[in-house]
C-alpha cells in the first residue's frame, strides 16, 4: 500500500518516547478510530460506542507486530474547519500534538459514508505532514464496500486501504505496511515502573494534577464534571525512577452514573485501580470529605493498593488558618480508617507541593516490596500478645502459634492459630497496627490471613489493614 509522505526536513524529525516509534490514529468522529486502536492492541482499551466524540483524550499503548514493538496513540475526533461542540477546540489541539510526535499516521475514514468535507479538511493538514500517512477506509464489511474505498483517492494521500476494524479484515495487511516503514526503536525495558492511578469524584482536579505533573495539556481540562472519560496511561520519570500515571474518569455513586460512556468510564476507573500499585485519591481541599470520597477510598482498599491522599485546590484556603485547621481535622477524621496513608496538600494551579505526590507514591511502592523475616515478625507478635491477649473462645484461650510473611505487593501475613474463626476483627486491626509500629509499611495496605494450624485451606477471609 502506498503511503503519502512529504519531504522530511531535519526540524521535522519525529520524537519517540521510551525509545519506540509511534503510530498516530486520526480521523473525524465516529469513523472507528478506537475500534482500530483496540484491534491493533488485541484488547479493549479505548471506550468504543456509536457516539461521536466518545474518545476525547490521547490514549497511548504499546504493542508489537511481527515481533516489532511500537506505540500507538488514539486521538479524539478531528473535524477540521467544521469543529463543533464544547470540547472541539481542545480535541483538535490534542490531535495536532499527537501528529507532532508521531512517526507514522493512519487516517481512518468511513467507507460507508464516503468522503466528507471533514475528511478533506483533515487530509489537507496531513498532506503537509513529514510522516508517512496511511488511509484506512474502515467499515468495508463486504466486497461492494471494499470497492468503494477507491473514492478516497480524492483525498490525495495515496492508496486507500479497505479494512473492517470491527471484523479484523485487512488489518494485518495494514500493519504490515506500517511496520515496514517505522524507524527502528530501542528495545523496551522490563516493566518495573510504579503503576500510579489518580482517582477521585468528578471535578476535583485529577486531570489538572496530571497535566501539571507532565507540564503538558494531554488531558482535556474543563470545569465540567466528567470531562475525562478514558483511563489514560502515561509513562514518566521522577528522580531517576519510572512511574506509569493512570488518570481515570471521575467516579460517581452508582445511582448518579449516566448510561453510555460515563458508565463505561467508571468501569474503566475501577479496572485502573485494580491494576495499580499505588492510588492517589484526590480530594477537594475546599470541601469537606464526603461519603463519595470515602467510597472511592474504600475501592482502593478493596484492591489492596498503596494509597496517597491528595488535597487539591489548597491554594483556595491557604490564607484562612482557621478554615485550614478545620479541614485538616475533618479530613483526618473522615479518613481515619487509613491513618497510614500520607497526605499531600497541593494545588495543580500553583504547582505547590506537586513533586511530593510522586515522592509519596514511590515511597509507598517501596513499602509494598518490604519483607520481614520470620524471626523478627514472631518476636513482634509475641510482644503484641503479651501486651494485649485476644479474647477467649468459649472459655478457652486463643493461641497464636506463629506467623510468616507470605507475599509482598501487597505485603501479606499469615497467622496460624487454634481458633481463627473466633478472632475478633478488632484484634486483627490491633495486630496490623503493631506490625506497622514495628516494621513500617507506611502508604500501603497490608493483608492479614488467619488459618487453623494444620489445615491446608482453613483460612478465614483476608483482612485489610
Amino acid at each position: 500500500m502506498a503511503a503519502h509522505a512529504s519531504p522530511r526536513s531535519p526540524d521535522a524529525a519525529p520524537r519517540t518516547t521510551a525509545g519506540l516509534p509511534l503510530l498516530a490514529i486520526v480521523g473525524r468522529p465516529n469513523v472507528g478510530k478506537s475500534t482500530l486502536f483496540n484491534r491493533v492492541l488485541g484488547r479493549r482499551s479505548a471506550i468504543v460506542q456509536d457516539l461521536p466524540g466518545t474518545t476525547r483524550d490521547r490514549l497511548y499503548a504499546q504493542t508489537e507486530w511481527r515481533g516489532i514493538p511500537f506505540r500507538v496513540v488514539d486521538t479524539g475526533g478531528l473535524l477540521g474547519e467544521q469543529l463543533t461542540g464544547p470540547y472541539a477546540g481542545e480535541v483538535a489541539a490534542q490531535v495536532e500534538h499527537a501528529l507532532g510526535e508521531a512517526d507514522a499516521v493512519c487516517l481512518v475514514v468511513d467507507v460507508q459514508a464516503g468522503p466528507t468535507p471533514a475528511d478533506a479538511d483533515i487530509a489537507q493538514l496531513l498532506r503537509d505532514a513529514a510522516q508517512p500517512v496511511y488511509v484506512a477506509a474502515n467499515k468495508a464489511d463486504n466486497a461492494a464496500l471494499a470497492a468503494a474505498a477507491a473514492d478516497f483517492y480524492a483525498l490525495g494521500l495515496g492508496d486507500p486501504r479497505p479494512i473492517s476494524a470491527h471484523h479484523g479484515l485487512n488489518v494485518a495487511e495494514l500493519l504490515d505496511d506500517v511496520v515496514d516503514r517505522l524507524p527502528a526503536g530501542a528495545a523496551p525495558a522490563a516493566d518495573t515502573a510504579c503503576r500510579f492511578a489518580i482517582v477521585g469524584r468528578p471535578n476535583v482536579g485529577k486531570s489538572s494534577i496530571v497535566n501539571a505533573l507532565l507540564q503538558d495539556e494531554r488531558m482535556i481540562v474543563s470545569p465540567v464534571p466528567g470531562t475525562t472519560r478514558d483511563a489514560v496511561d502515561t509513562p514518566i520519570e521522577f528522580e531517576g525512577r519510572r512511574l506509569t500515571l493512570i488518570d481515570t474518569a471521575g467516579i460517581r455513586r452508582r445511582g448518579r452514573i449516566e448510561s453510555g460512556p460515563e458508565k463505561a468510564s467508571v468501569r474503566r476507573a475501577r479496572a485502573a485501580i485494580a491494576r495499580a500499585d499505588v492510588v492517589a485519591v484526590v480530594l477537594d481541599a475546599g470541601e469537606d470529605v464526603g461519603a463519595q470520597d470515602q467510597h472511592i477510598l474504600g475501592m482502593a482498599l478493596e484492591a489492596h493498593t498503596g494509597v496517597v491522599l491528595v488535597l487539591n485546590k489548597s491554594d483556595l484556603i491557604a490564607d484562612d488558618a482557621e478554615l485550614l485547621d478545620r479541614r485538616r481535622r475533618q479530613m483526618r477524621w473522615r479518613t481515619r480508617f487509613v491513618p497510614w496513608a500520607p497526605v499531600v496538600w497541593t494545588s495543580a494551579l500553583t504547582g505547590e507541593h506537586l513533586p511530593q505526590i510522586l515522592d509519596a507514591a514511590l515511597k509507598a511502592r517501596g513499602e509494598r516490596a518490604r519483607r520481614v523475616a520470620t524471626g523478627p515478625l514472631n518476636a513482634a507478635v509475641k510482644r503484641a500478645l503479651i501486651d494485649h491477649p485476644p479474647a477467649a473462645h468459649r472459655g478457652r484461650p486463643i493461641k497464636l502459634f506463629y506467623a510468616t510473611q507470605a507475599e509482598v505487593d501487597p505485603p501479606t501475613f499469615v497467622f496460624f492459630l487454634n481458633y481463627p474463626e473466633s478472632l475478633h476483627f478488632s484484634y486483627e486491626r490491633y495486630l496490623a497496627r503493631r506490625i506497622r509500629d514495628e516494621f513500617g509499611f507506611g502508604g500501603t495496605s497490608i493483608r492479614l490471613n488467619f488459618r487453623k494450624r494444620g489445615a491446608a485451606a482453613g483460612d478465614r477471609g483476608v483482612s485489610r489493614a
